[in-house]
């Protein structure tokens, strides 16, 4: 893989040495498949370019690598788009159409293969009491994972934490009282509560230049399996359905819950590795904040929600449960290929 040149001004430095945000847009992604072929074409601004027909959706595999990018692009739009692309496309009906009918199936998949807790508290249970031989990534990294492991795992997750908390700010409107009040504090702390410095998203591009990654907002997309593609689906799907606000409130807290013990293994990882406080200090704000986040999430957040609204329950365990289901699914395929002794990524990355 080669890096392209850098440029939108990420040269320039906050007082402390950190890199400064841009307002850097990727280039399209390298198609994986029919979908994204076509979506990608369109985009592209190929006047002759066809959207594809709803067979073709419904006959490809949810999860599989080309519907995930399809849907990954379609909602990239909401954020930096692309470069190159008209912005008219984030609100084309067509392609609008498209993105529905990938939703539709995406969401089938899910309640078909979710379990079916009965209350939050038995949803939650899983996530509040860790088993003490946990197997998880965090822990593979913590007790004897390499650097190249780390950079993978950190060059994947960037998908995720360089939007991190930007999809469940489309909730903020759809909530009222106690719930909304919050929501709002918890999301002030992980935008840097006024510091654009100290930002979580800001934090993980300093830990990716710390790593030697390339730290610019969609990066290594390409690089990216459907399983990390869905995780992040997962939150963009929920924010911009007003329907589906309880289960993006369901998906926050389980984030908040699972994030405090597995960053602090991720700090005993980048310690053990020597890494400079650089690339540690992502984790050692969420190991502080996070702490107190799942408090707020769980009490005054979904506490007051279903108070005001009981029937949202099934969807606050929905967005639980789908969280928790495409994050292990994730972590199986990275351990299973770090164990292999391959790459979990579609192509190899290179420090810069």
């Amino acid at each position: 893989m080669t890096t392209p040149p850098l440029d939108d001004g990420r040269d320039a430095t906050w007082a402390d040495g950190t890199h400064t945000a841009t307002s850097y847009s990727p280039p399209l992604p390298t198609p994986r498949g029919p979908l994204s072929a076509a979506i990608v074409q369109a985009l592209s601004g190929d006047r002759h370019a066809v959207l594809p027909p709803r067979t073709t959706v419904t006959a490809a595999d949810a999860y599989g690598e080309d519907p995930q990018l399809t849907l990954y692009t379609c909602y990239e739009l909401h954020y930096r788009g692309f470069t190159g692309t008209d912005g008219r496309w984030e609100w084309d009906p067509e392609l609008l159409r498209l993105r529905g009918d990938l939703e539709s199936a995406f969401l089938a998949a899910l309640r078909h293969d979710l379990p079916h807790h009965s209350d939050v508290a038995s949803a939650l249970e899983p996530l509040v009491h860790e088993p003490v031989d946990g197997t998880g990534v965090s822990h593979f990294l913590e007790h004897g994972g390499e650097l190249s492991h780390v950079r993978e795992f950190v060059a994947m997750r960037s998908l995720y934490h360089l939007k991190e908390a930007d999809p469940h700010a489309w909730v903020i409107p759809r909530l009222l009282g106690q719930a909304k009040a919050s929501l709002v504090a918890v999301e002030y702390d992980e935008f840097g509560a006024g510091r654009a410095a100290r930002a979580h998203s800001q934090l993980f591009a300093d830990l990716m230049a710390g790593l030697g990654l390339d730290p610019r907002y969609g990066r290594y997309l390409d690089a990216a399996p459907a399983h990390m593609l869905a995780t992040v689906n997962l939150m963009s799907l929920l924010g911009l359905h007003r329907s589906l606000r309880g289960a993006l409130v369901g998906h926050f807290a389980a984030a908040e819950i699972t994030t405090a013990p597995s960053a602090h293994r991720m700090v005993q990882a980048l310690r053990r590795l020597k890494l400079p406080q650089q690339c540690v200090s992502f984790y050692t704000e969420h190991v502080e904040a996070d702490a107190v986040h799942e408090q707020v999430m769980r009490h005054d957040v979904i506490g007051d929600l279903l108070g005001r609204e009981p029937d949202l329950t099934p969807d606050v365990i929905f967005g639980i449960d789908a969280t928790s289901f495409l994050e292990d699914r994730l972590a199986d395929q990275l351990l299973g290929a770090w164990r292999a002794g391959r790459t979990s990524l579609l192509q190899p990355i290179r420090p810069i």
